[in-house]
């Protein structure tokens, strides 16, 4: 590997390799069928050990999947790997937008681009059972106020489904990718947000516009909610050093929402 491209791979793998190599661990157990969708994962405690990592290295790794929809956590029950096909091959893609050298505000810009047009579609088709689930992942963040990190992950899962419900298997793809990407960027700047409640209400605004079947408010929720999401990033960055969208902002950002 060029010296350049690992240099891009580690900025994007970013807040520790161990992440990743939780990722690959997990990809090991599936490509070799010792784990199955629906199957729960050995404790943390025994995964930590056999890792060599401490278990908050651990939980990073879980929390990445956990957002990707490879993993689901049941308080008290453990964590499972989510039934239907691994989406673990697509939320690898982060790993190719670094390699290829995507920045950070050029994948904001496809999101925005694509993402409010999902939004729109999603008001036309999404189901009942989308419905459901985005109306949990909401209440979820509600309930995650206080614990960014945790917050973080109801998020992504909240504009997974969003994508899901676009009936476009095709534009799920390149949400998925988008979405892996800014995570990646998110989870290191995210203990430094203003406003989660704010950003929930945002969040609220589009599934109530989706359970209406309303697709020009959809779409235009999306975009607000993006536009302010980015300043609000770019805020969160400069207290962390970094800055994960790369774009000058004209709007002050101490108020707005911050996913």
């Amino acid at each position: 590997m060029k010296k350049e491209v690992k240099e891009q791979f580690d900025e994007v793998t970013g807040h520790s390799q161990l992440t990743m190599q939780v990722v690959e661990h997990v990809r090991s157990l599936i490509s070799k069928g010792e784990v199955h969708p629906g199957d729960r994962l050995p404790p943390e405690r025994e995964l930590a050990r056999k890792l060599k990592i401490s278990r908050s290295s651990l939980r990073a790794g879980i929390g990445f999947l956990s957002a990707m929809g490879v993993l689901k956590s049941r308080h008290g029950a453990g964590t499972f790997v989510s039934s239907g096909p691994p989406a673990l091959d697509s939320s690898s893609l982060s790993v190719l937008g670094a390699l290829h050298g995507f920045l950070p505000w050029q994948m904001f810009e496809a999101r925005l681009v694509i993402e409010s047009n999902v939004a729109a579609l999603a008001a036309e088709r999404a189901t009942d059972e989308h419905i459901a689930e985005l109306a949990e992942e909401v209440a979820e963040m509600y309930a995650s106020l206080a614990d960014p990190q945790e917050y973080l992950i109801h998020d992504v899962r909240f504009h997974r489904t969003v994508a899901r419900a676009s009936g476009n298997p095709i534009l799920g793809a390149l949400m998925e990718t988008i979405t892996a990407n800014l995570y990646e960027y998110r989870s290191k700047t995210v203990q430094n947000a203003v406003d989660l409640k704010e950003s929930a209400e945002m969040h609220r605004e589009i599934y109530r516009a989706i359970r209406s079947h309303h697709p020009t408010q959809a779409r235009q929720a999306m975009e607000k909610h993006l536009n302010l999401a980015r300043i609000a990033q770019d805020s969160e960055a400069d207290l962390n050093g970094t800055n994960p969208t790369g774009t000058p902002s004209s709007t002050t950002p101490s108020e707005s929402p911050t996913t």
